[in-house]
């Protein structure tokens, strides 16, 4: 592998957002979902975006969104990547693609081998497909739950499309994850919060040279 990117996902304020530029991150992932403690308006949201340099990169994340808030986010923000957390369809995202030209990506839960398979209709009609632990059963969230995944089911995994994994990386384990995985992307929130919703720029910095490092050392 050539080295993992990095995305830190749920960020709402200036200061995390400008902690995870410096630190390196690849992506930078706003949240549009009014049950999570990440919530931004999408006002809030287009500012933040606004403000990150060329070499990192917007994901807004979504929830079984209308074509009309997908025409609004084209309007008002361009080119910015659409995370999709619900239950879209492929049919959905081909439909959604054709009217506006976004780029989407599309979050799946990942538990099982055969988990894996539901990725094979999405694939084609999404820029990267983002494994997730699968939220609790009590949960209003679909993600950043902190619930760690089952590393071991991509030990031979090599699909010929863009992945990632998210669900309960940290500093302290994302190393590990890479190691288990090959994860091409990883993907963290509340493994560099304090509490859900509030970042820490020292764990932001953390994660990003623990991958960092971990790149520069992947033949």
């Amino acid at each position: 592998m050539t080295g993992s990117a990095i995305k830190i996902c749920g960020l709402s304020t200036d200061r995390t957002l400008q902690a995870a530029v410096d630190a390196g991150a690849d992506y930078v992932g706003l949240v549009h979902f009014p049950k999570s403690p990440r919530h931004l308006s999408l006002p809030r949201a287009l500012r933040l975006a606004q403000s990150l340099p060329d070499s990192v990169h917007a994901v807004i994340l979504l929830v079984n969104p209308d074509l009309e808030i997908l025409r609004q986010i084209r309007d008002d923000f361009g080119q910015i990547i659409v995370q999709l957390h619900g239950h879209e369809t492929a049919e959905d995202i081909a439909t959604w693609h054709e009217e506006t030209h976004l780029e989407f990506w599309k979050a799946l839960p990942a538990i099982t081998p055969r988990s894996l398979n539901k990725a094979a209709p999405f694939a084609p009609r999404v820029s990267r497909i983002l494994f997730d632990t699968p939220p609790p059963a009590n949960s209003a969230l679909p993600g950043g739950n902190g619930a760690i995944g089952n590393w071991p089911i991509f030990a031979d995994f090599a699909p010929d499309y863009a992945w990632g994994l998210a669900g309960g990386l940290t500093p302290g384990n994302v190393v590990d994850a890479i190691n288990a995985t090959n994860a091409p992307l990883v993907d963290v929130s509340s493994g560099v919060e304090d509490e859900p919703g509030v970042k820490n720029v020292d764990k932001i910095a953390a994660f990003c040279q623990a991958v960092k490092t971990m790149n520069k050392v992947s033949p």
